[in-house]
């Protein structure tokens, strides 16, 4: 899939210094914080250039911009998603995650607690479908809230994701664009090519220089999640009176119409 500026963009990564997963090992960051932000994909070739001299970019197979696939699981009355949208400071998110470009999946629980940091566990997969296997299964049941018997597929997404290491800091910054969701439910899809969804993922709250330079761009904090903006795309008829201004805010920036997002 091709998306904006897309060889503009690959073009600043040349110029960063690269760093494989291997090198990241020691990096996984499963308890950490994280910072949101979501800007337009036209504003991205000028932050990537801004922040060249602080940060690797991660590195796969000879690509710097590698492709993900998630499937989030919830019950049947998606109360993970209510969690969330009811303002719970303590939630839980299930997924699994396919690393596309090397080949690997992973069944994850995602945990916030009420200091705001998320702590992550997971398990190889062989593939997306291997949740139901029993290992899996054993997996979730000591490790999540919701048993396996409750859990089903609730969204799908697909993305394109650069990640930037810090080359002094404990710290991760992720840059996902053309988001695409997908309700398995009924199929209905959404994409949206014209936003890049940015996190900076540390071990504490602390300064750090891309914090600096999105404050020096005037791009302030957005904290929405996927699951939650893919669900409210894709379900009309859900649930969603708390996070509408969190979509007025998203709304300024990727130009959609304010009825898209609020048709309730």
């Amino acid at each position: 899939m091709q998306f904006m500026n897309r060889e503009i963009i690959e073009s600043i990564l040349t110029g960063y210094s690269s760093i494989s997963l291997a090198e990241m090992s020691g990096l996984r960051l499963m308890n950490r914080v994280d910072t949101k932000y979501s800007i337009l994909l036209s504003l991205l070739p000028e932050l990537l250039k801004r922040l060249k001299t602080d940060y690797y970019v991660q590195e796969i197979n000879g690509l710097q911009i590698s492709s993900y696939r998630t499937m989030y699981l919830d019950t049947i009355d998606r109360a993970m998603y209510l969690e969330h949208h009811n303002g719970r400071r303590v939630y839980e998110k299930i997924r699994v995650r396919s690393y596309v470009d090397s080949q690997t999946s992973f069944l994850e629980v995602k945990d916030k607690n009420n200091k705001g940091r998320t702590k992550k566990k997971r398990i190889e997969l062989p593939e997306m479908k291997a949740y139901k296997q029993q290992e899996a299964e054993l997996f979730l049941e000591m490790n999540a809230k919701y048993p396996p018997d409750m859990l089903l597929p609730r969204l799908e997404n697909s993305f394109h994701r650069i990640t930037l290491v810090s080359k002094t800091e404990a710290e991760r910054v992720t840059i996902d664009m053309n988001l695409a969701f997908r309700n398995p439910s009924d199929g209905i899809e959404s994409q949206l090519d014209d936003l890049a969804v940015i996190e900076i993922k540390q071990t504490r709250y602390m300064p750090s220089s891309a914090k600096g330079v999105l404050s020096d761009m005037h791009i302030r904090p957005i904290g929405f999640s996927k699951y939650c903006l893919g669900t409210i795309l894709t379900v009309p008829d859900v649930k969603r009176n708390r996070f509408k201004v969190k979509m007025i805010q998203l709304n300024k920036i990727i130009k959609l119409q304010y009825g898209f997002f609020t048709n309730d």
